[in-house]
Order: structure tokens, then sequence, then C-alpha cells
């Protein structure tokens, strides 16, 4: 089982190329950050965990840019792999987006993990011209659009979303695929999506019946015809049990994400050593 941190990054908090050093320094296997472009004042959308248009805290509207926080985290690192919890893909244009992520792969060594998401805040969406009712279908399309970007020598790309003609476009990532990891609630949909699309599933803060999910993206994984097991992230909420873990880890589970403290900087360190510490890293 691998143990993997997760820092809600803010302009105010740790910086997240420190949090990355100490976490790789406490033999943690990831590190992730999320995003947010900007929170609309006026929203309908409903957050997962409140239920309603109101935000657990503020650090959603001072979100740093992934990409940069994780750029600062590779000259400081040069083991632990650097992912997004979860980014929002078609909240960018697909093109410099192929090419941000194919710099960082490039310049970390293959250490890129890109974890999305289709977007719960349907109203951030909506300011970046994503159709509410087609997000699946956007991000599919982005994700094929990269991916073509990143293998192929000329790339072309034809869909509703996404076009241009053939192109030349390096680096290419030193993986010869970036995983893909999908942040999002695990019901039959997602779990559909995630076997013929993506390379894993990263579970929700408020997600439940983990277990049968797990069974459920197996089995869908099978469908569709895929080789090997998906990567399954589940992202710990609450302090699991020993017995949770080890239950978890049995059914399939490859990675607990543990989220850091939104503390200052000499708590947060204290706290990445002392988890370590209790996980045996």
């Amino acid at each position: 089982m691998r143990h993997g941190i997760v820092l809600f990054t803010s302009d105010r908090g740790i910086a997240p190329a420190t949090a990355a050093k100490a976490a790789e320094e406490n033999g943690f296997h990831s590190f992730y950050v999320p995003e947010h472009t900007h929170i609309p004042v006026k929203r309908e959308a409903a957050h997962p965990g409140t239920g309603d248009e109101t935000l657990p805290d503020d650090r959603y509207m001072r979100t740093l840019d992934p990409w940069v926080s994780l750029a600062s985290a590779v000259t400081v690192t040069s083991t632990i792999r650097l992912g997004t919890s979860v980014a929002l893909p078609v909240e960018s244009d697909p093109i410099t987006l192929a090419k941000t992520i194919a710099s960082l792969d490039h310049l970390s060594g293959g250490r890129v993990t890109l974890g999305a998401g289709f977007g719960w805040n349907t109203d951030e969406l909506a300011d970046h011209h994503v159709p509410a009712g087609k997000r699946r279908t956007v991000l599919r399309e982005y994700v094929e659009a990269m991916r073509a970007l990143w293998t192929e020598e000329q790339a072309s790309y034809a869909g509703e979303f996404v076009s241009f003609g053939p192109s030349w476009a390096w680096p290419k990532p030193v993986q010869s695929r970036v995983p893909l990891m999908i942040g999002a609630g695990g019901g039959p949909k997602t779990l559909a999506w995630i076997a013929a699309h993506a390379d894993g599933w990263i579970t929700t803060p408020t997600e439940r019946d983990i277990l049968a999910k797990v069974a459920a993206l197996h089995a869908a994984w099978s469908d569709a015809g895929r080789a090997g097991r998906p990567e399954i992230s589940v992202l710990a909420s609450m302090r699991p049990s020993a017995e949770d873990i080890a239950a978890w880890e049995e059914a399939g589970v490859t990675e607990i994400m543990w989220g850091l403290p939104d503390k200052p900087e000499e708590e947060v360190l204290a706290f990445l050593s002392r988890h370590a510490g209790r996980l045996g890293l």
C-alpha cells in the first residue's frame, strides 16, 4: 500500500515546494495539489460536502495554480510523484495544457500523475464556456487530444470541443502514458468512464461503501476489456482503522491519500514527521 499527501494549497499556507520536499524526506510516495481557477460569487452549484452553495472554507477561492505549484516542487525533490487531486483540465486550453504537463513530466524525469475531475462547480465551468451537461464529453476530448500531442510525431484531433490539424509538439512526456486518475463520486456512470478512458480512481472525501465500489470498478474494468487492474487511491477524510486499511488493500486499493492540516509551516512539517512514523514509512 502506497501513501500520498494532499496539500490544499493557498496563498497563505505552507509553500508547495516545502511540503513536497518534506513529504519525500518522510517516505511518502506522492504529493498532490488541487485546482480552482476562480469561484464565482453568485453560484447555484452545490458543494458535494455541504450540499448547498456554501463552501467548507475559503481556500477554494485562494487555491494556487497546480502546475506552477508542482513545477516549484520539481527542483527540490527527486523521487516523489507529483500529481493533482484534482485538476480541472477543461478549464484550460488543451494544447497549452498538454505542453505544460509534458514539460513538467520532462523536467521531473517522468513523475507526473494527472488527477482530473469533471467539475462539481458548474458555475465555474460556465465561465470557461463548458456546458455542464457535456463536461464528461469535453474531458474525454481533452484527454484524447492531449494523448495525441504526447505520443504522435504529427498529432491532430477532430472533436466537438477540440479540433486542430497536424501539428508538432515537443517535449514528449518521459512516461509512455501519463497516468490519468479520475476524482469523482463512484457511481456506475463514473466507474464506466474510468474503465473506458482513465487509469484509475480517486475517491471523494464523502465516499461511502468503498469496498463495494472498488469491486464495481474492477468489474467495469474487466467488462471494458482492460488488462491488469486500475489504480485506486482512497482520500482519507477521517482516520481509517488498521482493519479498514487492510480491507482496502486486500480489495485492490493501491494508495491512501492523506490531507495536510491547514496550519503554519512548522506545525505542518511536524505533522508530516509524526504521520510518517505512525505509518511506518
